[in-house]
């Protein structure tokens, strides 16, 4: 007996958005379905290094690739993105875009705090509704929302970005429950430490020797598509999915939390 496996292009349709996508997972996210032959829509806010990626997926895949230059962390981000599409069809939704503060947080501003939950909440939230629809309506479809380790329990030094993430696994499950039956995929890929560049700007030291390894954009998105349609969430990397069991089976809350914020403050040298 033959088993024909779909690819996303068969699955869900013919063209992609994703958001966040010039460099790091939201590359390797972009890079994968240009490999199975979906058009793109590119999301990023720099100009210059959006386009010379998407030349580079064009040429390589021969495929469409349209590139639009927003800040997701604007209030008016996903109204300008709409007038842009001119009610184009989008078959999959990949939002990777993010913003964080790494310290304490009374450090952070006002100001900044809220284009982190514009950005992490707020505009994944209002796409998912907007594309969301529309895949419903035509009986297919599949959105993957980016969320994070840090978001299983409080993180000191990252407490906005993980209460961020912890509302993206949330919001993508219970999409999960309500579109499950009706063509539908939503899922959160849940990503530890990831050798993106964004990640490595941070300069992060040594969590320890016992700490899970950091994990390729590239292995985050080939776990993401195992499981895309299967499960409602699922944590990217072995190593990030034992720490993951001990954090939230075997340790107390209070032990993880604990865990999570020494973890932070020793990895950024905050005093």
């Amino acid at each position: 007996m033959t088993i024909t496996v779909m690819n996303s292009e068969q699955k869900y349709g013919h063209l992609a958005l994703v958001a966040g996508a010039s460099e790091g997972i939201g590359a390797a996210f972009s890079t994968y379905l240009a490999s199975e032959g979906m058009d793109l829509i590119l999301i990023a806010r720099k100009k210059e290094p959006l386009e010379k990626f998407a030349s580079s997926l064009a040429e390589q895949y021969h495929v469409n690739v349209t590139t639009l230059c927003f800040d997701l962390s604007e209030a008016d981000s996903v109204n300008s993105i709409t007038m842009a599409l001119n009610d184009t069809n989008i078959d999959m939704l990949v939002y990777n875009a993010a913003l964080s503060f790494i310290g304490p947080f009374e450090n952070d501003t006002e100001e900044h705090m809220n284009r982190i939950a514009c950005a992490n909440i707020i505009t994944p939230m209002k796409l998912a509704k907007i594309f969301g629809e529309k895949m419903l309506k035509n009986g297919k479809g599949a959105i993957i929302l980016m969320s994070s380790l840090a978001g299983f329990q409080g993180s000191g030094f990252l407490a906005s970005y993980a209460a961020t993430k912890a509302f993206n696994r949330v919001f993508a499950e219970s999409l999960w429950y309500e579109w499950k039956y009706r063509g539908v995929d939503v899922i959160a890929c849940c990503a530890g430490a990831t050798s993106t560049n964004n990640y490595l700007l941070t300069n992060p030291g040594k969590s320890g020797f016992f700490a899970p390894r950091v994990t390729t954009p590239e292995e985050v998105v080939e776990e993401c598509f195992k499981h895309l349609g299967k499960r409602p969430s699922f944590i990217a990397g072995a190593g990030n999915r034992l720490a993951g069991f001990f954090m939230q089976k075997i340790l107390s809350r209070k032990t993880a939390i604990n865990i999570m914020g020494d973890t932070t403050r020793k990895i950024y040298r905050i005093q």
